[in-house]
């Protein structure tokens, strides 16, 4: 069974939808956990156990090109649609958009980078890049967290982590967020061209930085780890910049995301706040309840490899399987009380960093990073005020992502001390 017919890509572009899209997608998800959309051949899947199947799945990639009558495969797309062609086709050579065996042989090179002790190193950049960010926010005074905090603070630790210079940080920033719409199926014309823009000026400035890197310091960082796969033959140039760029952006916005929503959630709910200062040793599980309840995407993107079955769904090969995140995410099936905002929850399998092999690469450094950071924040204030309506960012369909979160503080006459060990 595959639900009652749904206008779905009219939903997805619905603005009252995308702003409260639960109630509806919980009222689909009762019907079916996977909806078909004929016209567009293409499986929507609102159910947390059916996409967690569809993630472990050898039937089911990742690999767009291998999409039937897709951006790749459709004999008309690069006529019809020769920037977005242009795009796709150069953000392909990356281990987001591969299978088995190059996934494995791309992600090999940069998995260094992301394991426990490599993280746990980072601890004391982090925690300084946060303090200080912290000491120039006013007090009494409106401001922006976002602007303040929340999009400089990742955008601070992965310069330094890819040795650029922080005079560069607003540029990286730019190519960013014109990058992180790639991943929208209902891209505008404009976006497409500023994407492929971002693109190729990004991976200019990467290839000159990988040439000036040759002579530095030989110790282990991103940049050395893709130098070192380029060197021996792992990776080809192409696939090497494009990696980069990836990486970086996933590991900005991610966290951008995760901090600026997150602090919405706090500020909207003071009941969870005031659990947190009682207890920071609940920022290891806030800081997942928040990619749960309110992730920095809507959907994920499969491919089916062969012609499969899926929770008792025909699943046929070349087709798209797309997962909901707000409603996988809010299955009352695997969460109890779904639609509630709980810093104490446990055993939290969220589907925002996906799954399987595909599984986010950054996801220690993301969750580090919103843990020091809302310890922090909750230590340096005693109280933090929201001042305005949170204004969301209008870039697409699939990214959630706050603009304005103004906020005044008022900074604590004895900072709590915060456990800062991962």
């Amino acid at each position: 069974m595959t639900g009652t017919p749904v206008d779905w890509w009219g939903l997805l572009r619905d603005p009252v939808f995308l702003a409260d899209p639960h109630t509806q997608l919980a009222a689909l998800r009762e019907q079916n956990d996977i909806h078909y959309d004929a016209d567009s051949n293409c499986y929507f899947v609102l159910g947390h156990k059916a996409f967690s199947d569809v993630m472990r799945s050898p039937s089911i990639g990742r690999d767009s090109r291998k999409w039937k009558n897709g951006w790749f495969s459709a004999p008309d797309f690069a006529v019809r649609d020769p920037v977005a062609h242009e795009l796709i086709t150069q953000f392909q050579p990356q281990m987001l958009n591969t299978d088995p065996p190059d996934h494995a042989r791309m992600r090999g090179v940069y998995e260094p980078a992301f394991r426990a002790q490599a993280i746990a190193a980072l601890v004391g950049l982090i925690e300084s890049e946060t303090e200080n960010l912290i000491a120039d926010l006013p007090e009494d005074t409106p401001f922006n967290l976002i602007e303040r905090f929340a999009q400089p603070l990742p955008l601070n630790v992965l310069c330094r982590l890819f040795d650029i210079p922080l005079e560069m940080a607003n540029t990286v920033k730019a190519w960013s967020k014109a990058l992180i719409q790639v991943g929208d199926l209902m891209m505008t014309d404009q976006q497409k061209q500023d994407g492929l823009t971002a693109l190729q000026d990004f991976k200019t400035y990467l290839k000159t930085q990988l040439a000036h890197r040759r002579t530095g310091p030989s110790e282990t960082s991103l940049m050395r780890l893709a130098l070192d796969g380029l060197d021996s033959g792992q990776l080809d140039e192409d696939e090497t910049l494009t990696n980069l760029a990836s990486i970086l952006i996933a590991g900005h916005e991610t966290t951008v995301t995760l901090i600026g929503n997150g602090l919405m959630l706090f500020l909207q709910q003071p009941d969870q706040l005031a659990r947190l200062r009682a207890d920071l040793g609940l920022a290891r599980q806030a800081v997942d309840e928040v990619l749960r309840f309110e992730p920095g995407g809507n959907f994920l993107l499969r491919i089916a490899l062969e012609d499969c079955e899926i929770s008792g769904t025909q699943i046929t090969q070349g087709a798209p399987v797309i997962g909901l995140l707000r409603a996988t995410n809010r299955d009352p099936n695997r969460f109890s009380d779904p639609h509630n905002f709980d810093i104490t929850r446990t055993g939290n399998a969220h589907h925002t960093f996906g799954g399987g092999i595909h599984f986010c690469l950054g996801a220690p450094l993301a969750r580090l990073e919103g843990r020091i950071a809302f310890e922090k924040l909750v230590a340096a204030f005693s109280t933090i005020t929201l001042t305005a309506e949170p204004k969301w960012l209008d870039i697409g369909t699939n990214a959630r992502s706050l603009e304005d979160l103004i906020v005044t503080v008022k900074r604590a006459s004895a900072p709590q001390s915060t456990d800062t060990h991962p």
